[in-house]
């Protein structure tokens, strides 16, 4: 079938105004009606900084993960056409190399260049303020790379740390790994989890990035890498491996779609020419996936701050909850810990009397530890802000207008 022909100049113009238009009344939705109810309820101390209007207008984020020497650098620089020094401050080899989170973006002006971490989260004009959550520590291991490319014109590539195994995961992080890349999976539209043909083994720090990804399945991929150097018979082997580790990973009977084929500008391996075209076939599909994530960028950003809004108004419900369950007068340390030791319980009575869905509701393992860290700064939880309904039928009926309105224009 013939493809349609290109959109004229003048429109991709309103296309691409009709979307700043978007951001712009996204930007005011969230400023009048989501982020005064997490100020109010502490949303920060609990999840994450507030949005910034430049995380909202941000280019589409690309996350890849895997475990050190699985081609994730060598991935990214195929993107970006195989520059023959790589990304700025990049580096390859079968050992661990990329030992720092880098975000590869657009560069502003002929010149390549690298901002270190520290610079970049305190810049209004990156979308990485809300690193400054994870501290010095984490924004040393931390840099954005600029430079010229196509590909980069639309979107933003989020190269990580190999994942480590054994004694080695728990001995030279000086910051929370998993924590990290949940941060910057709640911001991208895709993430890529790569894994080499030859090693599929799955180490205990990966499974904990897993974890972290949870609620964002429909944005997990899976990249089986290298696959031209292991025969066809291996390669079935392989497959039927990755699903059954995978399964137990991802704890679900389906996993995400999982691309074949390798992702480097060497020539694929003589053993495995009977299968050559399946792996173009394969890299194809993923490049065009990726192609087509600004195409809806926008609707995926209105959707991450509608799921945003509705988990702040349950932690809003939570913590007015937990304020009418603490005494008045006597027995407040011992109604504490009950509290914070029964906080599913709690979860459950939030559920019943204002009828949230029960997948609406944070980890308890997660929430139980932000409550005990909010207690460990001297405070009580009977200084949690009492139910005000004024902002949540604000929220409420963001939720129903404003954000309905905007999703109906996009779609139209």
């Amino acid at each position: 079938r013939a493809a349609p022909p290109p959109p004229r100049p003048a429109e991709e113009e309103d296309k691409g105004s009709f979307v700043q238009d978007s951001y712009a009344a996204l930007k005011r939705v969230y400023a009048d009606s989501i982020r005064p109810l997490e100020e109010h309820y502490h949303y920060d101390s609990f999840f994450n900084l507030p949005l910034t209007d430049e995380d909202i207008q941000a280019k589409p984020f690309v996350l890849l993960i895997g475990q050190y020497s699985v081609g994730k650098t060598s991935f990214i620089n195929h993107l970006l056409g195989d520059p023959p020094k790589g990304y700025p401050g990049s580096n390859v080899g079968p050992e661990p190399t990329t030992d720092r989170f880098v975000a590869i973006t657009q560069g502003s002006g002929p010149q390549e260049r690298v901002t270190p971490g520290n610079a970049a989260a305190v810049n209004p004009n990156m979308p990485f303020t809300g690193l400054q959550a994870f501290g010095n520590a984490f924004l040393q291991k931390f840099q954005v790379a600029e430079m010229n490319s196509s590909i980069l014109e639309h979107i933003t590539l989020i190269d990580t740390p190999g994942v480590l195994s054994g004694e080695k995961q728990r001995i030279g992080r000086n910051y929370d790994m998993p924590r990290v890349c949940k941060w910057f999976a709640e911001r991208s539209d895709l993430v890529l989890l790569l894994f080499d043909a030859h090693k599929l083994d799955i180490s205990d720090e990966l499974k904990d990035v897993v974890e972290a990804l949870r609620g964002h399945d429909d944005k997990i991929r899976i990249v089986l890498n290298k696959s031209d150097q292991v025969s066809p018979r291996q390669l079935l082997r392989v497959y039927g491996s990755l699903m059954w580790s995978l399964g137990k990973v991802f704890k679900t009977p389906e996993v995400s779609r999982v691309y074949i084929s390798s992702f480097w500008k060497m020539p694929y391996n003589d053993r495995n020419a009977g299968v050559h075209e399946i792996f173009d076939q394969e890299k194809e599909d993923l490049f065009r996936d990726m192609l087509d994530i600004p195409r809806y960028a926008a609707v995926r950003r209105i959707n991450e701050v509608v799921k945003r809004a509705r988990g702040a108004k349950v932690h809003a419900l939570v913590c007015a909850t937990i304020r009418q369950m603490m005494p008045a007068v006597w027995g407040g340390e011992k109604r504490q810990r009950e509290i914070v030791g029964n906080i599913d319980v709690v979860f459950q009575a939030v559920s019943i009397e204002h009828g949230i869905p029960p997948g609406d509701f944070p980890d308890v393992s997660i929430y139980r530890d932000k409550l005990e860290q909010w207690l460990q700064t001297g405070k009580s939880l009977k200084s949690m802000p009492k139910l005000e309904k004024a902002l949540i039928d604000a929220l409420d009926e963001c939720l129903r207008g404003s954000m309905s309105r905007l999703m109906s224009d996009l779609a139209n």
